[in-house]
């Protein structure tokens, strides 16, 4: 497993930081994936939020982002990974500053996401729940229920629950952004807000890791876009910039095989995934960037 410390994830964003102002005083030789073959290392993006992609006590990076991109990267030839951890919110901005080649951490598609960045196909099925108080006192079940309850929520800065909130019809104000999800659970725990919303997996990693703090995570549901009654769960994928086709091309080719042996089940269980996230095989994410997943 390759370890990374978190000096030299600094050191690494620096370094990149340099590489890419050469890079803008010519072209590049190669692209993406031929740099990624000849060094034998690929730099991926992650926020450090489990069990997405994050650093371990022993200093290494694991998650399921990057365990998957280890077992499809091995395929390609390409036999370690350079860890760039960056907040959430900057994942994309990072990628598109060619920080990282690759965004490795749990990103949900979303049509918005997709007018900038490339996504492979789908990695896995995340329904969405709630952290509530233990008891659920508002009945809070569904996005729709938050906005009947008059309640404020918490999400992630530039979540997909962000928008699935504003989409429900949940007003603005009565939307609270946080950082990190740990700093969303605190929110919770602390009666700063009476819920949160983010993927169930999230949610459960977050509460076993807090034994004993008197919440709950309801069941998961999916959510309603664009106030036209269609509805969608969060598929994960990773991110590419649009111009290395042939990175995602082949990124794509060996996780279709990773899915299709049922060695990606191998790969995430530990993360707390099972058979219920394996995508559907019809779902595309050309129908989920279109927003008309068949979920």
């Amino acid at each position: 497993m390759h370890l990374v410390s978190r000096r030299s994830l600094l050191a690494g964003a620096a370094a990149l930081g340099g590489a890419a102002a050469l890079a803008g005083c010519g072209s590049r030789a190669a692209s993406a994936l031929e740099r990624m073959r000849a060094d034998g290392v690929a730099r991926i993006g992650i926020a450090g939020e489990r069990p997405y992609g994050f650093s371990a006590a022993d200093g290494s990076v694991t998650g399921e982002g990057p365990e998957v991109a280890r077992a499809v990267l091995a395929g390609l030839g390409v036999g370690g990974i350079e860890a760039i951890q960056v907040p959430f919110a900057g994942l994309l901005d990072g990628l598109l500053a060619e920080q990282f080649d690759i965004v490795a951490a749990g990103t949900t598609i979303t049509p918005k996401r997709c007018a900038r960045v490339a996504f492979s196909r789908p990695d896995f099925l995340a329904p969405v729940a709630f952290l509530v108080p233990a008891g659920n006192p508002h009945g809070i079940r569904t996005f729709d229920g938050v906005r009947r309850a008059g309640i404020t929520l918490g999400v992630l800065t530039g979540s997909a629950e962000q928008e699935y909130a504003l989409s429900a019809g949940v007003p603005a104000e009565a939307v609270r952004t946080y950082d990190g999800q740990s700093t969303l659970f605190r929110a919770v725990a602390g009666g700063e807000v009476p819920a949160a919303a983010l993927t169930r997996i999230s949610l459960l990693d977050e509460l076993a890791r807090n034994p004993g703090t008197p919440l709950q995570v309801t069941p998961g549901v999916a959510a309603t876009v664009d106030g036209d009654g269609r509805r969608s769960y969060p598929v994960g994928a990773f991110a590419f910039r649009p111009g290395d086709a042939d990175l995602r091309t082949a990124f794509d080719a060996g996780l279709a095989e990773l899915q299709a042996s049922g060695r990606w089940l191998d790969v995430v269980r530990p993360f707390g995934f099972g058979a219920e996230n394996v995508p559907p095989a019809d779902l595309t994410t050309e129908a989920i960037c279109a927003g008309n997943p068949s979920v």
